[in-house]
């Protein structure tokens, strides 16, 4: 029996090395030089910032399918003009025309305010001032007004006396948590959204607490959202019929028809005396507004290389390809976000494919799948989940890449790290084998979890393609480097990419990606 178990050990550690040892002389060809290549042509001026539904999107699928062909990938979509492509449609919704008007006062959309849904036509709508837009057994600014059936207006943030100190919790730190239920962050959005909803509103005028900083969301939502948005038919990223603006204090008092001064001094007597601001000012707007609507045309791009004796059970590697296309003239290239985690896709893709010719295929069969519309709304990855063509309790894991090539400023003096979020959230299992991956192959990257808090406030756990794979019970991992100056701007550029940093990061996805090809079981879900 003492030499059996021996024999046993021994054949254990010996294919344990083996593997070990494939995995190191395929990540290799995963390099630097490949992927600044692919970079250079797909993150081009050429490919006009790979805008979902554009020209340039296409010309990146193309070149795609291309590299997948010589890869010998298969294309995995039957009743399909391209087995390689996941076509589907969604619906592009342009205003060409928004007017918005309070009695004579008249407010220019992304100037005075910024205009982020409302059915198109005239709709006219009274207006309550609801102070803070708070509802809790402390602070309650529903006492004395009606909203049934009215926009509500209401400010962002949260009430603060004299000293500073934040009525809602008695101390000055936003983030402090009353109980393990309750975040105290009663400046939620949503939270007071949902109050005025819950009383009957129709809609919401946020107002940020100070110019400035409305100056620069304005901007910014001018950026993201410019006249369009693209949408899945029929369906809408934000309810068409419920109106919602955001505007400077300034502008809320231009539009309640009183001064800065009083509608500040209001504002600050009113907290000071711990009673509520809200039904101090009423309004009657008007909007006018046209749109034009039209159906485009759009695809995922899927690679398939089949697995062996576990050919049944799918792992999907994805990376989104689009990005935000030409704004005022500018393109927006988008050379990080997500130029490299496509290109990684390529380079994982071919090293996968190098072990099956060399006799060493996985496993387990992998799809490998370029998203289109993350920039929209994540919806070429919800159009998968929703339309899988493997079945997704077949689907073992998902590893997503988005924003992989640069260094961000928490690790500018340590820029050997990586962001990952997610590996923990479903599988036990899944976290210990991505850390036993790193741990083995790529020591010197340090594993940074900052972004797996689903508390961080910048949620981005919701904000990248495996959020739509996780929502159907697939454990993920989102490979991450950080934002940027850059991020969303025309200056995300290929000369920006730290290459010998974005192989480094790969050689983790390969290595992470082998094990759940070819471990004997499938990781379980276990939280």
């Amino acid at each position: 029996m003492r030499i059996t178990l021996l024999f046993i050990s021994i054949l254990i550690a010996s294919r344990s090395q083996a593997q070990d040892s494939l995995i190191v002389k395929y990540s290799k060809t995963i390099t630097a030089v490949e992927l600044q290549k692919h970079l250079t042509i797909i993150a081009s001026d050429a490919y006009e910032g790979r805008e979902t539904g554009e020209k340039g999107l296409e010309m990146a699928g193309k070149y795609m399918v291309n590299e997948f062909q010589d890869d010998k990938l298969t294309g995995p979509v039957g009743n399909s003009i391209n087995p390689f492509y996941q076509e589907f449609e969604l619906e592009k919704k342009t205003w060409t025309k928004v007017k918005f008007t309070a009695g004579k006062e008249k407010f220019e959309n992304y100037k005075d305010m910024a205009f982020l849904t409302a059915s198109p036509g005239i709709s006219e709508f009274d207006v309550v001032f609801a102070g803070y837009g708070i509802y809790s057994d402390k602070y309650n600014d529903y006492v004395d007004i009606d909203v049934k059936d009215k926009m509500v207006a209401f400010m962002i943030g949260e009430p603060k006396n004299k000293k500073g100190f934040f009525l809602m919790t008695g101390t000055k730190d936003p983030n402090f948590k009353m109980d393990t239920t309750i975040n105290s962050k009663f400046e939620s959005v949503q939270s007071k959204a949902m109050a005025s909803v819950l009383r009957g509103a129709k809609g919401f005028i946020l107002i940020e607490e100070n110019d400035k900083e409305a100056e620069k969301t304005i901007k910014l939502l001018q950026d993201e959202l410019g006249e369009s948005q693209i949408s899945f038919p029929g369906k809408d990223n934000i309810s068409e019929n419920f109106p919602v603006i955001y505007m400077s204090p300034t502008q809320a008092a231009r539009l309640f028809g009183t001064s800065k001064k009083k509608f500040d001094t209001t504002l600050s007597d009113s907290v000071a005396k711990d009673v509520s601001p809200a039904g101090k000012w009423y309004a009657k707007i008007k909007f006018e507004t046209e749109q034009k609507n039209e159906i485009i045309k759009t695809r995922n791009v899927l690679g398939f290389i089949e697995g062996t004796d576990k050919k049944d059970e799918i792992l999907i590697i994805c990376a989104h390809y689009d990005h935000e296309g030409i704004k005022n003239g500018e393109v927006y290239n988008g050379a990080d976000d997500n130029g490299s985690g496509t290109v990684g896709l390529l380079e994982l893709s071919e090293a996968f494919s190098k072990a099956k010719a060399d006799g060493h295929g996985p496993r387990r069969s992998i799809l490998f799948i370029a998203t289109t519309g993350e920039e929209e709304g994540l919806l070429g990855s919800k159009y998968y989940a929703e339309h899988p063509i493997f079945p997704m309790a077949k689907t073992v894991s998902a590893l997503n890449m988005d924003m992989l090539g640069r260094i961000d400023k928490e690790h500018e003096q340590n820029k050997s790290y990586i962001y990952l979020i997610g590996a923990d959230y479903m599988s036990s299992e899944l976290n210990k084998l991505s850390e036993e991956s790193a741990k083995i192959y790529t020591p010197e990257l340090q594993l940074d979890y900052t972004y797996n808090d689903k508390n961080n406030p910048e949620k981005l756990n919701e904000r990248s393609d495996q959020f739509n794979f996780a929502e159907k019970g697939v454990p993920v991992i989102f490979y991450f480097s950080g934002l940027h100056a850059d991020y969303h701007k025309p200056t995300d550029d290929v000369d920006k990419i730290d290459f010998n940093l974005l192989e480094n990061r790969l050689h983790l996805v390969f290595a992470t990606a082998w094990e759940l090809a070819n471990r004997e079981e499938r990781v379980k879900v276990d939280k």
